[in-house]
């Protein structure tokens, strides 16, 4: 088999696993923010010994690289709670669709950052997402548990949109283990001083979950991630970054034996259309920059 298709075959396992993230916010009875601290102490020690082992120098280039991982890692701390709160409210197929609306979000903010205007396409995206969210949402009420989900879930896609422009800018001179495996330092310095007693009522089962959730779910990911990139377009792996919810709801129906209504499914199929539409315009669009350069 030739390196493509290995790649192809490890991003696609990748993605399941990133995917499958969502499923520890139900399978383990801890606050999402606890589950974020921990999770993060199990991916950090797992990314810096991974650096460690391939000879990847651990230190960052400059005190501003410093402080940019240290905004990073707070917009990533409020990421991942809000992510986890977002499927304890409304259930992984929910949340990881609201989730998702991400991709259009950063095309709707990335004006502000960057010397770039919307056009029609853009604004069809963002209506096409807005129709989505409605499907999703039950009612127009906090008082009901998913639409408040769906809320959390969406304001978790702005923090990520945030979160990924500035590391574009700023901060995409580092492998993504090496980024995350700082900003998960940051998570672990911001999180520990919140942590609750219930982290002492544990059970073996939701330390082994936690251990899982930081090496083989979190630490694991980032680290093929950089391998696959070697071979891979840009393109191609933002494109099937984009199936992330589709194995997230397809691991919730197996594992958790959730059953998506009928208004989710085409709610999910719009967000996720507007996603894979956004992707493939922001790359044609970055390829047109590079020969106008």
């Amino acid at each position: 088999m030739d390196a493509v298709k290995k790649s192809l075959i490890s991003l696609h396992f990748t993605v399941v696993l990133l995917g499958g993230t969502a499923l520890f916010s139900r399978l383990i009875p801890l606050s999402a923010s606890d589950i974020t601290l921990i999770r993060s102490v199990f991916a950090c020690i797992a990314l810096f010994a991974f650096l460690t082992l391939t000879k990847d120098e651990l230190s960052l280039r400059s005190r501003r690289d410093y402080l940019i991982a240290t905004g990073l890692g707070v917009l990533m701390a409020l990421h991942w709670i809000s992510y986890f709160a977002a499927m304890q409210y409304a259930g992984v197929s929910v949340g990881m669709i609201a989730l998702f609306t991400f991709p259009v979000i950063t095309v709707l903010i990335e004006p502000f950052f960057e010397k770039t205007g919307l056009v029609w396409q853009d604004i069809v995206s963002a209506l096409t997402v807005i129709v989505g969210v409605y499907l999703i949402v039950p009612e127009s009420s906090l008082e009901n548990e998913v639409t408040l989900g769906v809320l959390i879930g969406i304001g978790s896609a702005i923090l990520y949109a945030f979160r990924n422009i500035i590391h574009r800018k700023h901060f995409k001179q580092y492998s993504g283990a090496k980024a995350m495996a700082w900003q998960t330092l940051v998570i672990i310095a911001v999180l520990l001083p919140t942590i609750s007693s219930r982290i002492g009522e544990a059970t073996t089962r939701d330390w082994l979950m936690l251990l899982l959730l930081g090496t083989v779910f979190t630490a694991l990911p980032h680290a093929l991630i950089a391998a696959t990139l070697r071979h891979l377009r840009a393109k191609t792996f933002s494109l099937i970054a984009c199936m992330q919810p589709l194995y997230g709801v397809a691991l919730a129906i197996i594992v958790l034996d959730e059953s998506p209504t009928f208004r989710t499914l085409i709610g999910g199929i719009l967000i996720t259309s507007a996603s894979v539409y956004e992707t493939l315009n922001t790359h044609k669009l970055h390829q047109s920059n590079v020969q106008d350069e």
